[in-house]
């Protein structure tokens, strides 16, 4: 089995208190160190970030999953040996085997972060993606002139991996969804190299529940937006 000792994977976690615990629970059996930030959760969210054997840290109330990102990153990076960072959700769409992959990709090639896309030229995409989410996903790209020059396909991916120094000069500062605009924009501030990487997003029925609505698509495109001015 590889050794993963020098690598973090970051969960930000709101009300998933039904899922984390596996999520957590099967992600651990390849990277040991995990440290989840329950974001203000109502149920029990935290509990059971607990019983899988996850870090966790508590954010008292919501303050948006680029809070949740940024305090898990900041955590990461002070541990001793850690040299690689994953950002990874918690409700059970992003597979470790992508993880795995991306990670042997960063400690081979010259590039400091690698985004996982659903849109990669000549890779199937996934058919599962709801049109709603495709449609607003490539509406965000073009959009947005960084995420094309950067060469992205699919900026909102929240499936991450990335070096220490990204981890160490990094420094989100929007709470919601608008992070992922504002990780690109920064992506080309400070001259991070990057490239893509295809990944399988799992669509089960509690995700597409909880976040594939015409509401959730209507502000990842507003955010994105916002996220562009305020650059």
């Amino acid at each position: 089995m590889k050794d993963f000792s020098d690598t973090w994977l970051v969960v930000p976690c709101f009300n998933e208190g039904s899922v984390i615990q596996d999520v957590l629970s099967n992600a651990r059996q390849t990277f040991p160190n995990i440290v989840a930030v329950n974001d203000g959760s109502a149920d029990d969210s935290a509990e059971r970030i607990h019983a899988a054997g996850a870090h966790l840290i508590n954010h008292p109330v919501n303050l948006g999953q680029g809070a949740a990102i940024q305090t898990g990153i900041e955590y990461a990076r002070e541990q001793p040996g850690a040299q690689y960072f994953v950002t990874f959700d918690a409700d059970g769409q992003h597979q470790v085997k992508d993880v795995v992959t991306m990670i042997e990709r960063l400690r081979t090639e010259p590039v400091d972060i690698i985004v996982g896309t659903r849109f990669a030229k000549g890779h199937q995409e996934n058919s599962q993606v709801p049109w709603i989410k495709r449609l607003v996903l490539k509406t965000v790209v073009l959009l947005s002139p960084t995420t094309r020059r950067l060469g992205l396909s699919d900026a909102h991916n929240g499936l991450r991996v990335f070096n220490k120094r990204v981890a160490d000069e990094m420094d989100i500062r929007m709470n919601g969804m608008s992070h992922a605009s504002e990780i690109v924009n920064k992506i080309s501030e400070k001259g991070w190299r990057v490239t893509e990487h295809p990944v399988d997003i799992l669509y089960t029925e509690y995700s597409m529940s909880k976040g594939q609505s015409l509401i959730n698509g209507v502000n990842i495109l507003a955010d994105g937006i916002v996220g562009r001015r305020l650059k």
